[in-house]
This record gives C-alpha cells, structure tokens and sequence, in this order.
C-alpha cells in the first residue's frame, strides 16, 4: 500500500560472509530489484551503507562532489558512486529516510525493550537519538519501562545539554541521562578503522576531541568515545589522561577498543578509563581480524590483558551488530575464546566475564551502589537461569519477564 517512490531501508548486510565473493556491493545489484524506489541498506557494523542509485541521486552523492567530511563516497573507475558510503557520508545517507510517526516508533521501543528482558537483561545502556529518548520517557511515565535504561545522547547534542545544565545522573533508577558519544574513528567491517600504521577514517581531529573532554568534565557530564584501531584507542587515552578523577561519579570510556597497542594496556587502570567492550565482535571478527590486522592478532578483544592490567570491563553487545544475548557474550569472553585457540591467553574466567556484564556496567553509569551486584540494601536486580536458559529476569524486585 506504499506510494511507488516510497523509501526502501534495512540493515545486517555482511558482506565479508559472502563466501564466493567477500567484495562491497553496487548500486546496479541494488537497482535490479528495487524497482527505481530510493533504497539505503545499512551494514551490519553500521558505519558503511549501500545505496542505489535513486537514493545515491536524492541524497546529493555525485561524480563531481567531494566526499563528505569524515565520510568515504565509494567510487568505480569512473569517478561515479559506486553505491557504498561509509562514515559521516553513511550517516547522511540514513538521515535522508524518512521516519515512522511517533506512536509506531514508540511501540516498536517497546517490543525491542520486552525482547532485552526476554534475554536476562536488567539494565541496558543506549547510545541514541533525542527521538529515542522521547520514546523512553514516554515509555516511563506510562509504566511502560521494563528494565532500567542508561541513555547517553550524540555529540551534536552536547551544546544543548551544557546549555540546559544536565549533569550525568540526572533521571531517576529506570530512566537515567549519563553521557556524550563521541566517535573517533569507524570499523574494522567497514575498512575505517584509525590504526598506528595508517588508514582509517578520522572521526574528530584530536584538537576537537581535547576541547570535548574538556568541556565534558566542567561540565560533569561523562564521555564515551568509540575508538576501534590502536591508534583511535591512543588518541582517546590522551585525551583522557590529564583528568584523572574530576568528579566523584567521572566514568569515562572508551567504547570498543578492539585493537590496541600493548604499550597502551596499562593506561586504563592509570587514568581510570573504563574498557566497554563486547565480547561476540570477537567471534564475529575473527577471520577479518587476522586479514585485515596481521601481527595485531595478539593485541585485539585483549579482555584477559585489560583486565589484568587492573582496568574495569563493562560488557555490551553493541546490538544490532550482534546479539544482545549476555550469555553469548560470557561464552565469548570465557570458553569460546579457549575452545577456539584464538590466543586463549586473552580470555577471561567465568567470574570476571560475568562481573564485566554486571558490575562493571553498573559503576560505568555510576549505579554501583544501586544495583550491579546480589548485595543487601542493594535493588533486586537478577537473572534466573537453568540449564536451557533464561527462566525468568527480576528488576527492583519485580518479575517482568518469565518463561
């Protein structure tokens, strides 16, 4: 019942599964079955997307415009988009769909809300839109939250936020504002990761990211910085060193840090930079890891060497990317990464995987002392298991989910 040049959108592509041809996809493939509607098809890691050409032309991607800044046209021999965008260029591309009306985006918050605590979660941190932050708030005063949210918003809304004087924190136990995501480089999936040895895509010039820090910290609201390559993972621990602990609820992070140099292992704990990680990219990245990153190997998803190091892990899953299942993610950290002989040094034990996902993520949003843990005067907060799985999730004492 749409209107023929209705949009056309969706996400998961992968391409580095297509066995017989692991290369990025056209425009052309795309045209052949979307009948000349606009189409944006996001990839799975969602930092490159694949357009064709109605979408490459309303979105203003051509032959005799630059690329974006911080964004990558792709390009064929002849100049013209080739249909893959990645980066800011991808994000402009997203921008250009049009949204489902409030009501339908609210349920559709809802669903997916229900599905977390289906999964065991209790609490999930979000890194999203003002649009999906109206949705949760709407959400909430319905009595319609059935896990506690920790919602941090873009860098772009940052100087809104300064301005109105939010603080991280600020919310009440189901529904709380932390911080500012900020991102650093791209992904190893979309070839845009910032690396010591060159290439990747610079997501903020590190002048810019000095002055975020610090207009952060003033303004005591927390930093999560996405930094994927060793050398995106460098700048950030740079940016962060000088603040050691401005605040008593400071819990900076850095958001993935799937490669990063030995030298920079120590530097966590040093500066108090939390490690948020997730534990499945490793399972899903492995054969592009030893493509793509040769004698870095040794130095990616370094759970076990981090968290020696005295670090706090939190644990995530970075869902849609991958499962948002925890106890994938445990398996992940703990006895795939034996089983698999993928330097199973790095792995962590079954203690400190499930610590990861439980207090580390309560202290990376500054709740340690209202949930994170099974401890008296703190919130009831648990997950019921058995040997097939999740029986039923528990949040402040309240069943809202069972088997």
């Amino acid at each position: 019942g749409q209107a023929a040049d209705a949009w056309i959108s969706g996400s998961g592509w992968f391409n580095d599964l297509w066995a017989d041809d692991p290369r990025f996809p056209t425009r052309h493939e795309l045209d052949s079955v979307t009948g000349g509607r606009p189409a944006v098809l996001t990839r799975k890691d969602g930092h490159s997307a694949w357009l064709n050409t109605a979408a490459l032309s309303a979105a203003g991607f051509r032959r005799d415009i630059p690329d974006p800044s911080g964004g990558v046209v792709d390009r064929d021999s002849g100049g013209e988009p080739s249909g893959v965008v990645r980066e800011a260029a991808s994000a402009l591309a997203e921008r250009m769909v049009p949204e489902p009306p409030d009501d339908a985006f609210t349920a559709d918050v809802a669903a997916v809300l229900r599905d977390l605590a289906r999964l065991g979660l209790t609490t999930v941190h979000t890194m999203d839109s003002a649009r999906l932050f109206r949705a949760l708030q709407r959400l909430h005063d319905a009595g319609r939250l059935p896990i506690r949210v920790v919602w941090n918003f873009p860098q772009a809304e940052l100087g809104a936020a300064i301005a109105m004087g939010v603080r991280s924190g600020y919310g009440d136990e189901r529904l709380r504002v932390w911080g500012v995501k900020s991102f650093l480089d791209g992904s190893l999936g979309s070839r845009t990761a910032e690396m010591l040895d060159g290439g990747g895509v610079t997501g903020i010039p590190q002048g810019e990211l000095v002055e975020l820090v610090r207009r952060c910290a003033v303004a005591e609201l927390n930093v999560c910085l996405h930094a994927i390559g060793d050398a995106a993972v460098r700048r950030a621990l740079d940016a962060l060193q000088p603040f050691g602990r401005v605040w008593r609820l400071w819990r900076p992070r850095i958001e993935h840090a799937q490669c990063v140099h030995r030298d920079d292992v120590p530097r966590f704990a040093a500066s108090g930079v939390i490690a948020s990680m997730q534990p499945l990219h490793a399972v899903s990245d492995r054969e592009m890891v030893e493509k793509l990153w040769p004698g870095r190997v040794e130095a990616s998803y370094a759970w076990g060497a981090i968290a020696r190091a005295g670090a706090v892990l939190a644990f995530g899953s970075d869902a849609p990317v991958d499962s948002a299942a925890p106890l994938l993610g445990i398996d992940a950290a703990t006895t795939w990464r034996r089983r698999s002989g993928w330097y199973p040094e790095l792995a962590l034990s079954r203690p400190a995987a499930l610590r990861a996902y439980s207090h580390g993520v309560a202290y990376a949003a500054g709740m340690e002392r209202l949930t994170g843990r099974l401890r008296k005067g703190l919130q009831c907060d648990l997950t019921v298991l058995d040997s097939s799985g999740v029986v039923a999730t528990v949040v402040g004492g309240t069943v809202v989910w069972r088997r």
